[in-house]
């Protein structure tokens, strides 16, 4: 069984969540395995990086920001935070709540050197 396969689950089901779960349908897709491979790709080729698990929202998903040691940052969709947090294993990261930490200084002024780097 691949990377893939452990964090997406078997069958039709999304890990996590039970057999009639009825919890309301998001605006927003699921994640897919394109999400997955640019998460491990994103770690694989940046140093120091940390994941920040967003909640699901009425609108969106659950997704998972990672922050690199630079700033640099990239947000996906992901199956809620159990696959946070197996990922998290796999990959050898370490993740939070963003919630409950917040998202570190070096990603908004990374994100601020981006911006004034376009004008």
């Amino acid at each position: 069984m691949g990377l893939f396969d452990r964090l997406r689950g078997r069958g039709g089901r999304r890990p996590g969540r039970a057999r009639g779960d009825e919890r309301p349908a998001t605006l927003d897709r699921g994640s897919r395995r394109s999400d997955l491979a640019h998460l491990e790709q994103f770690v694989a080729s940046r140093r120091g990086v940390e994941g920040y698990v967003e909640p699901r929202t009425a609108v969106t998903e659950s997704t998972i920001v990672l922050v690199a040691a630079d700033g640099e940052w990239t947000r996906r969709r992901i199956d809620g935070p159990d696959v946070a947090r197996r990922l998290s294993r796999e990959l050898a990261i370490p993740v939070y709540d963003a919630q409950v930490t917040g998202y570190p200084q070096r990603m908004r002024e990374w994100s601020a050197r981006q911006k004034q780097n376009r004008l």
